[in-house]
């Protein structure tokens, strides 16, 4: 959508997901109207009570026992018919709201890490719950209402017309007036609601800000700055509420309530002048009171379901917002069907974050199959982006990457992800167990797969000391496990794939000494048939690598083995002395 939608655009686009059940929305529309048939026909049964019967004082038991048992007939099944419509309502509501969570879910897993980047958790999760929350509010309390009172309004003036037209004709005056009310509070309205969903939206983006950062928040003593900054958020809030509550409290009921009191003063001086003329029909008098109560009584439903509303208009942009977002993960043909050998080239590759500045600039190297690529450098250099690259997380701008001699949009995403195995440095664990984050419901993985993956990291027997073993429970992001723990189920869980290619992003990082040396004699094995490139902070780790390029502001400006580098004397070796100190080492084995 370009700029911002109208609320009809938005109205259209959201009954668009009422479509699929056309015969549900048909069954509720019948109940409907026989609900309306029962308000209309209940006040001409008590006209012709007190016209006929009543008022000239002549009881007929049988005529009148019909009269009631109609009367008594049709609110039975009123009450049946209002049970049966509202029933059919929720349940087009709750399946709507059920396809739009589903859409909307599938489509944040759609998009590239740019929009992760620059929109905060929180905010995501509120468009997804309050949001499509606010929007079933209103399939299930506003549509209903708005069609039942304009199906009764029609009904009432049918009844009004047929009772009165010149009475009739006077109460039409009052529609104009109505509306008027209501495009002044939808103008407002929408603007508040607009404010609040957003204040609320950034409210809970700093809620999940802090709960995920809670430590940090405790050991720099920072609960007062984020307590402030989350009041100050909070009053917004509060602010735009109040905005929002005295525009309710001013046009909603009290509104509505001087306008009927007009409208009954000109009814009862209609009838009031009439009567110096003629005799006025009680009856009549009664059914039109009656009617101008039932009248004002769907406009006030309609006024008080205004305000959900506005709330699910608003709500309704929000999530077509992201829903319509351009920022997707990079496209991938699918031309070219597997990859078989793991080779990975770079031909003058440039990448930009925000499309001004580059983070890598004309980086080139080959990967050949077997081979292990290290990067190292300094923060910022480019190493993690050009994982970033490799994993397809971004597009790259300008250049070429090559896997198997064909560029890498040439592959199915499934390939890709399926070929390439990722370890990062602070590893994701689920919810669940052990088994089903080395698993992650790959059902081709099996239990036999999952036990030999976990013996070849040196899983195995830290898992097996655990009180359910591979069904121990796992919370959320893993945090009853140490990192260690949580590093090596993670290199199990990429060893179960048996990729092509193995990615390491510091993979080694957070284990003790005596495991990362198993976990290194593992990955020697992994490597073999293996393209592997690995992004390593300490350089010990990755000195027997094939190559190693070192980078430094986003350009591969030292190239060679770790020997190579040394005897260079040039980026590498100050990195390395300032991690070893081993100055009359290095000298010795480069003069040899």
């Amino acid at each position: 959508m370009k700029g911002k939608p109208s609320q009809t655009a938005v109205l259209k686009r959201l009954l668009t997901y009422a479509l699929p059940h056309k015969r549900l929305i048909l069954l509720g529309f019948f109940f409907l109207l026989l609900t309306t048939i029962g308000d209309i026909t209940g006040p001409i049964l008590i006209k012709i009570f007190i016209d006929n019967y009543l008022t000239p004082r002549h009881i007929v038991y049988g005529p009148v026992a019909a009269l009631a048992a109609g009367y008594l007939t049709i609110q039975i099944l009123h009450v049946f018919f209002s049970y049966l419509q509202l029933v059919k309502f929720h349940e087009i509501a709750l399946k709507i709201i059920q396809q739009l969570r589903v859409d909307v879910f599938s489509k944040i897993h759609k998009l590239g890490m740019r929009y992760f980047d620059k929109t905060p958790g929180g905010s995501i999760v509120s468009r997804i719950t309050n949001d499509t929350e606010a929007i079933k509010d209103m399939f299930v309390n506003v549509l209903a209402t708005f069609v039942q009172s304009i199906f009764l309004l029609i009904g009432i003036f049918i009844a009004m017309f047929f009772l009165n037209p010149k009475l009739a004709m006077f109460c039409l005056l009052i529609l104009p007036i109505i509306y008027w009310i209501i495009y002044t509070y939808r103008k407002y309205s929408s603007k508040y609601y607009h404010e609040m969903r957003e204040c609320l939206s950034q409210l809970n983006a700093k809620m999940n800000e802090s709960l995920q950062g809670m430590s940090i928040i405790q050991v720099f003593r920072q609960e007062k700055r984020l307590q402030d900054e989350f009041g100050y958020i909070n009053d917004l809030h509060y602010k735009a509420g109040m905005k929002n509550i005295k525009l309710d409290g001013l046009l909603l009921r009290p509104a509505i309530d001087l306008v009927y009191f007009l409208a009954l003063m000109i009814v009862l001086s209609f009838f009031g002048i009439s009567s110096f003329d003629h005799g006025v029909e009680i009856g009549v008098l009664y059914a039109f009171i009656n009617y101008l109560d039932r009248f004002f009584e769907p406009i006030n439903q309609v006024m008080m379901r205004l305000s959900m509303y506005q709330q699910s208009i608003v709500s309704a942009t929000r999530v077509f917002q992201v829903m319509d977002e351009k920022d997707e993960e990079p496209r991938q043909s699918g031309k070219v069907k597997e990859i078989s050998h793991g080779k990975i080239e770079f031909k003058n590759v440039s990448f930009s974050y925000d499309g001004r500045k580059d983070v890598l600039k004309n980086i080139s190297f080959t990967a050949n199959p077997g081979q292990t690529i290290a990067l190292v450098g300094h923060t910022g250099s480019g190493k993690s982006s050009i994982i970033n690259l490799i994993m397809r997380f971004y597009e790259f701008d300008k250049g070429e990457i090559l896997i198997d001699d064909c560029s890498i949009r040439d592959y199915s995403k499934e390939e890709l992800r399926k070929k390439m195995g990722l370890v990062l440095q602070d590893p994701f664990l689920f919810f669940g167990n052990i088994e089903d984050n080395i698993r992650l419901y790959n059902k081709e993985i099996t239990e036999q797969d999952i036990r030999e993956a976990s013996e070849f990291v040196q899983a195995h027997h830290f898992i097996e000391e655990l009180p359910d073993q591979y069904k121990h429970p796992v919370v959320e992001r893993g945090a009853t496990l140490s990192s260690g723990q949580r590093q090596l189920i993670a290199f199990a869980r990429t060893i179960a794939t048996n990729p092509k290619i193995l990615i390491l992003d510091e993979a080694t990082a957070n284990i003790d000494t005596e495991t990362e040396e198993a976990i290194q004699k593992a990955l020697e094995k992994m490597r073999k048939g293996r393209t592997t490139i690995a992004i390593a902070h300490r350089l010990s780790t990755i000195q027997d690598a094939d190559l190693i390029l070192v980078l430094h502001n986003g350009e591969v400006v030292e190239r060679g083995n770790h020997y190579e580098l040394l005897a260079k004397r040039g980026l590498y070796y100050k990195m390395y002395l300032l991690q070893n100190g081993l100055q009359d080492q290095i000298n010795v084995v480069v003069n040899e």
